[in-house]
Order: C-alpha cells, then structure tokens, then sequence
C-alpha cells in the first residue's frame, strides 16, 4: 500500500488472525459490492465531512426526526453526539459514508443512533457499524445497547433483531429495543476475521 492511499487493497480477511493491539474488532471489512471500507473512532476533523453525509440523506431516510434537516440543528445534534458520548464512522477512502453515535457516554446502557449513506445502504454498511458498535461498547465496559426505532422502519428492526436486540417498549411512534452485553454475540463480535 502506498502511503498516499488511505484504505488497503490487498488485505485478505481469510487470513488475518489479529494482534494483541488490534481494536475490538478489525476496522477493515469488504462490503456487498467489493469495496474495502473502514469503521473507526470518529475525529474531531472529520466534523464537517458528517455533516455532509447527512445533509446527502434522502428525505425518506430520516427517522423519528433525525437527524435533523436544518443545518443548524444537524450541527448541534452532532456536537451534542460527539461532546456526550463517543462515535464510530465508516470511511471509503476520506469519505464519510457511515455513522453511529452513543449517548450518553458514562452510563451503563448508554443510547445509540446509526445512519448511512443512501448510496452505500444494502451493501452491510450498517450491520457492521453495528458489529463495531456492540464490540466497542463491550470493550467499554458498558453492560447494555438500547435505542428507539420507528415501527415501519422494518429493515432496521429486522437488522437490530439479527444481533438479538430484543423489544422492551411498544410505543405509538415506535419500539424500544436493548441489547444485553453478556450475550454471545459479544464474543462473536470481536472475533479476528479469519475466525468469522
């Protein structure tokens, strides 16, 4: 890899068995359509080019109000994310295609949101995130994943209840959903790929 090139093209994840100074889970991961991606701790500098993935995002895909329309308002959701809790992204080169925020980051059972971009959905974007997202939590000591999700938003409910997420609430807007981390699913997270 040349050391201008931000993401690896030669990686074979049948081979990787991981280090002790490995993340809780590999950042690099091949999606549906063949292209190498990364997820990783959201930065600081990178503020800007999330901003720009939302404000990319379809109408329809905005959820229960998020994220929000209106630039002002997506620029304070987003500083509260960042500032309150901690944040993963998924990069294709120095784009941002992909985000999970978690809130508040010192509870037990924080919160947590995800998007991704229209042109990267159905490719396993965001089952990852949520790989990373159950792996990173669990390496935080955090004992419990809970979020809110719109009732017709079947897709996303059908992704959450993959990873066992289990519905705690039935509300008129919505399902309450939590995901215990003492479940297995932790373990099979944070495996090597190679393992996978």
């Amino acid at each position: 890899m040349h050391e201008s090139d931000s993401r690896c093209t030669y990686w074979d994840p049948s081979e990787c068995t991981g280090t002790p100074f490995c993340p809780p889970r590999c950042p690099r991961f091949i999606d549906g359509e063949e292209t190498p991606l990364l997820v990783r701790r959201y930065e600081d500098r990178e503020f800007d080019a999330v901003v720009r993935m939302y404000e990319d995002l379809d109408p329809a895909n905005r959820t229960m109000g998020l994220p929000p329309a209106n630039r002002d308002r997506l620029e304070q959701w987003l500083t509260r994310l960042t500032e309150n809790g901690w944040n993963l992204v998924a990069v294709d080169d120095d784009r941002v295609v992909g985000h999970v925020g978690v809130v508040p980051a010192t509870t037990e059972d924080p919160q947590f949101v995800i998007f991704v971009h229209d042109d990267y959905q159905n490719r396993g974007v965001g089952s990852e995130l949520i790989k990373h997202l159950i792996a990173s939590a669990a390496d935080r000591g955090h004992d419990a994943l809970q979020l809110d999700v719109a009732k017709e938003n079947r897709r996303a409910i059908s992704v959450y209840r993959n990873v066992d997420f289990e519905v705690t609430e039935r509300k008129a807007t919505g399902l309450s959903m939590e995901l215990s981390l003492d479940a297995a699913i932790v373990e099979a997270v944070q495996r090597p790929p190679a393992e996978r």
